[in-house]
């Protein structure tokens, strides 16, 4: 009988160490492409001309796919990509990457892909396939992975509702020389798992800033390098935005749209993001009231 435990013990033993070099070995295989393509993640942003930005952009996608194809790519966390964002959802059910490509200096394109988690460690990827430049409107419909409204995406907020998962992604396009978007994207999985982008999950009364509702998608809009905040706050379990007035009275121009020093958000709430007038911030900016607000001034 002692014989048998032994045998068992070290046949785990020999399973275990067998795992853990297959591991390792996967870990090398990806570390590898990771320092293959790392030159073409920066050539994607610094490269001078236009063809040697979208040379690197294809021979970076190739060497990503590659590394994920590699089992339990899932965790590896592609450190040295520092011009890729990376996002997990809060619940490690998968992970998106975004990043951007100057087309010139008025034109950038999105790419993306997002990573589900599996049980076996094998690839199950929704490649993302930028449609902003085929649209006129791209606030008006619930959209799938081949139609996806691009953004660099930096942030990730996991809600629910009768039982769920609603993922609200934040991200910023740079859009033109003049402007610059952030969008605010509810994210959620239909019934085959499949990505679904948007949806009517915002309350807002309408003014000239805001998207018209109704809204599948929440986009500021304003002048380049105004830097304009929208985040998630998670003491006040608020999404907050700046207040954006016209420099010069004109606020259907986006590139005359900067912060106003004052902060609006959105509450989740019955499956819905529900619009605050006001939110107080810790900094010094002024909170205004609601017959003060610079939106309702320029309706």
């Amino acid at each position: 009988m002692n014989k048998l435990i032994a045998f068992f013990v070290c046949l785990l033993s020999i399973l275990q160490l067998h795992a853990q070099q297959k591991k390792d070995l996967n870990i090398l295989k990806i570390t590898k492409i990771e320092e293959r393509i790392k030159d073409y993640s920066i050539a994607i942003l610094n490269a001078t001309e236009m063809v040697d930005r979208f040379r690197a952009d294809s021979l970076f996608t190739r060497g990503l796919v590659q590394a994920l194809k590699v089992p339990n790519s899932f965790y590896f966390p592609f450190d040295s990509l520092i011009t890729i964002s990376k996002i997990y959802a809060p619940d490690s059910s998968f992970r998106i990457f975004t990043w951007q490509v100057m087309k010139d200096f008025s034109s950038y394109h999105q790419k993306g892909a997002i990573q589900m988690h599996t049980k076996d460690g094998s690839l199950k990827m929704y490649p993302l396939f930028d449609n902003s430049d085929y649209t006129e409107f791209p606030v008006d419909s619930v959209r799938d992975a081949q139609n996806w409204i691009g953004a660099v995406y930096y942030n990730m907020v996991l809600k629910t509702y009768r039982d769920k998962n609603y993922y609200t992604l934040l991200g910023y396009d740079e859009n033109n020389a003049k402007t610059t978007k952030k969008w605010m994207e509810v994210l959620t999985f239909d019934d085959f798992g499949k990505p679904v982008f948007g949806g009517k999950y915002f309350d807002y009364p309408p003014d000239s800033i805001k998207p018209p509702q109704p809204a599948y998608r929440f986009c500021l809009e304003f002048k380049k390098q105004a830097g304009a905040k929208i985040n998630y706050d998670p003491e006040i379990d608020r999404i907050i935005f700046a207040h954006l007035v016209s420099e010069n009275g004109e606020v259907r121009e986006k590139q005359s749209l900067i912060p106003y020093g004052s902060y609006e958000g959105f509450h989740w709430v019955n499956g819905k993001w529900i619009h605050e007038r006001n939110i107080e911030m810790g900094d010094p900016a002024p909170n205004i009231n609601q017959k003060n607000d610079p939106n309702q001034h320029q309706k």
